[in-house]
């Protein structure tokens, strides 16, 4: 449920130029929904142990220098740097011990050292620190450093070298992992803003499907897309609002439409947005609010719908994905993914692709973008390349459920030779 928005999808697309629904190119399609988006401004406050994968409200400012003062970053001994200046053998006295948590309280003058563990804060004086087991002759009194082993300035955290008092230690729209949740401790932060979760509501439609546990009559095939979409959403970190399957019915279509609307801040529908005799889905859009219906320059998953419906004085952003479940899966990754994280307002960050050879010869056809489902690993020399899972076609689910990766070969890009580079998307990094 978003608050009410003044731009408008005539008035983004009106700016492109060559505008043409039936031939999208996947980058101006995707530039469209981000345009199109405004994120969420509802904030809540969470204990950090809770506040993994949620979406910073705010940025994060270090209230202490970190770490605190100047410390050891081995065991060994904390010296003068002039000491070693040299370059030469020397031998130092040791003046002093010192433990991490502690504070040295006597001085360290010329031709001395204080034993020192990693972490300690570093006595007064002292500016370099020498590795235990690059000294000899050790003992109680003193300790000799032979010659061209350390230079001033060696093994010395400085104070506020992670984090500086005053500086972003986390920005707003992070997504919160677990390093942050430790940095966030580190700082003594107890609590954090964070956007509230996005809540989306889904539904299939179509007479022919069948949820898991129904009778699986002639001609019916059970529904795989709502239980996918359901683990995707998960992952990232929505609330979600199944609304099972939905009948070839307009009234039907128009009240899981309205109910979809005024519950949730986006609604992800599978089915009815190509050309066919009983899709009344595109229809019942249109009349809800604004839509775009797109024929988008790839494979799979080429027709798209994209807009925002109202309902009772609620809206929400609608995207209206094919039906077949590959082609579902690829279209919510490269279109669905970014505009759910923009929504939540969640800091850009395109999925890293990686550069790698193809093991095998691809079928590509210039003029669009196709999504190969592959297979990363290393060869027999320990170097990393992609294969096919198999056969492409957008209907056939095991195709996602044996690869790793998503093969992405760039829309004016034909026929690959096998041994050439690639880009794939790591499957992790989708969710």
């Amino acid at each position: 449920m978003t608050e009410t928005h003044t731009a408008t999808l005539h008035d983004i697309v009106s700016c492109i130029s060559g505008y043409d629904p039936n031939a999208m190119t996947v980058a101006r399609a995707q530039a469209v929904i981000q345009e199109f988006i405004t994120p969420i401004e509802a904030v809540e406050k969470l204990a950090i142990r809770s506040a993994l994968s949620r979406v910073l409200a705010r940025d994060i400012i270090s209230r202490i220098d970190v770490p605190a003062h100047d410390n050891s970053a081995m065991d060994g001994y904390a010296l003068r740097g002039e000491d070693v200046a040299a370059g030469q053998q020397v031998r130092l006295q040791i003046v002093g011990a010192v433990h991490a948590g502690e504070q040295f309280a006597g001085s360290v003058g010329p031709g001395q050292c204080v034993r020192i563990m990693t972490g300690a804060p570093m006595p007064e004086g002292c500016d370099t620190v020498i590795p235990q087991e690059l000294t000899t002759d050790a003992d109680a009194q003193g300790v000799t450093l032979p010659a061209g082993r350390v230079r001033p300035g060696d093994n010395r955290r400085l104070r506020g070298e992670d984090l500086a008092l005053g500086s972003v230690a986390l920005p707003r729209g992070r997504v919160l992992r677990p390093s942050d949740i430790g940095l966030l401790a580190s700082l003594g932060i107890a609590e954090v803003p964070v956007q509230r979760r996005l809540r989306v509501a889904f539904f299939s439609t179509g007479d022919e499907l069948r949820s898991v546990g129904e009778p699986l009559d002639a001609g019916c095939v059970y529904d795989s897309n709502r239980y996918t979409l359901h683990g995707m959403l998960t992952r990232l970190g929505c609330e979600v609002l199944d609304m099972g399957v939905v009948p070839d019915d307009p009234a039907a279509l128009e009240a899981a439409f309205r109910s979809a609307c005024e519950e949730a801040d986006a609604v992800i529908t599978s089915g009815g947005v190509s050309v066919g005799a009983a899709d009344y889905t595109k229809q019942i859009m249109a009349s809800l609010g604004e839509m775009t219906f797109w024929k988008i320059a790839m494979r799979p998953g080429r027709p798209l719908a994209f807009g925002r419906i109202r309902s009772r004085g609620r809206e929400a952003y609608l995207f209206g994905l094919p039906g077949n479940p590959v082609a579902v899966q690829v279209s919510f990754s490269f279109f669905v993914r970014d505009a759910l994280l923009r929504l939540a307002g969640a800091e850009a960050r395109p999925l890293p692709r990686l550069r790698v050879k193809t093991a095998t010869a691809i079928r590509k056809k210039a003029g669009r973008t196709e999504y190969q489902r592959g297979i990363l690993a290393p060869d027999e020399n320990g170097q990393w390349q992609v294969r096919l899972t198999g056969m492409q076609g957008s209907g056939i689910l095991r195709s996602m459920s044996d690869a790793n990766c998503i093969i992405e070969l760039e829309h004016e890009r034909s026929d690959v030779a096998a041994g050439e580079e690639v880009a794939v998307v790591l499957f992790d990094g989708l969710v």
